[in-house]
């Protein structure tokens, strides 16, 4: 086969499953509406199950369940009959994927699936094989033909089913009005998770890593402490302990550019006076936006009474993988 053989065959697959996907519209009927509605009853979990090909997807779809607000496991249907059965309770539903509708591993955990009285939706391609016949609901997703040459490996059956599980999966999500909230609690190690979970006070300095001098400090004083904690900055503070301003390495570069002798000048006279603030139980998220939107580095973390209990600069938002 020559190079433009090879695309053309290529090509001939996307376009039959790209095909069989489209062919799905036409199967949204009333038996995915119940589907929908009997897993929203539903007071324990979806035990998803399918065999070979289509157990591979199962599990996927399991997975995007469970991650979408409908808790969710796989179950290998050869070893249910081994005793992985147990997992499912009568407060379940099943959802079995078969292409052709008839996989034995499955119909043989009928009898078990009707003594426990949970329901049973089946996704198939035949809606006159014995899954679809025993199902409380019936999902087709029945493909013209498989993309592969031969017509036999499932590969537009499998994708039409992955596409089909999806398109359950968010149903229910709006259904049940899972939020991005919702989706982050779930997803705690990812980059939404981050951003909508972690709080200033989780990444805030605090204690002996916070920058901070009394406002009568000298401004080597100033650069030593700012030295020592390396945030590029440091809180100042009056006699009561409340924020007076911040000093900045942006000041101290401001300071060379005037030629003004640090070793004589006030701390008062040089530092920024009207500094961005934010408080601990606000979103580091929220911290990075006032950063970017304020063009600055570094933001100082004030209680309702103004006084200082931590500081956090934009390093400290990328080591938490909110930037």
């Amino acid at each position: 086969m020559n190079d433009a053989q090879l695309i053309q065959v290529a090509t001939e697959v996307i376009a039959l499953e790209a095909q069989a996907v489209n062919g799905l519209l036409s199967q949204l009927d009333n038996d995915f509406v119940q589907a929908c509605h009997i897993i929203a009853a539903c007071k324990g979990r979806v035990v998803v199950t399918g065999m070979g090909k289509s157990g591979h997807i199962a599990g996927k779809i399991a997975a995007t369940l469970a991650s979408t607000g409908t808790p969710a496991f796989f179950v290998h249907p050869g070893e249910a009959s081994h005793g992985d059965l147990g997992m499912i309770t009568r407060q379940d539903v099943v959802l079995a994927l078969s292409n052709s509708g008839e996989t034995a591993e499955i119909v043989t955990l009928l009898p078990l699936i009707k003594r426990l009285a949970v329901p049973m939706i089946a996704m198939t391609g035949r809606p006159d094989s014995t899954l679809a016949k025993f199902s409380s609901a019936h999902i087709s997703n029945a493909v013209e033909k498989e993309a592969c040459s031969l017509g036999l490996a499932p590969t537009a059956s499998t994708t039409a089913a992955l596409v089909m599980g999806d398109a359950l999966a968010v149903t229910l999500m709006t259904l049940h009005g899972f939020t991005r909230d919702d989706f982050a609690l779930s997803h705690p190690g990812g980059s939404l998770g981050r951003r909508l979970l972690v709080l200033v006070s989780d990444i805030m300095h605090t204690g002996e890593q916070l920058p901070i001098v009394q406002q009568d400090a000298s401004i080597m004083d100033a650069l030593v402490e700012m030295t020592a904690k390396k945030l590029g900055m440091t809180a100042v503070v009056d006699l009561q302990g409340q924020l007076a301003g911040i000093f900045t390495d942006g000041d101290v570069r401001r300071l060379l550019e005037k030629a003004i002798d640090i070793r004589q000048a006030s701390l008062l006279e040089v530092m920024t006076v009207h500094c961005q603030v934010i408080s601990e139980d606000v979103l580091a998220a929220e911290a990075m936006h006032v950063m970017e939107q304020k063009k600055i580095n570094a933001l100082i973390v004030v209680d309702a009474n103004k006084q200082v209990t931590g500081a956090l600069n934009m390093h400290d938002l990328i080591q938490a993988g909110i930037v």
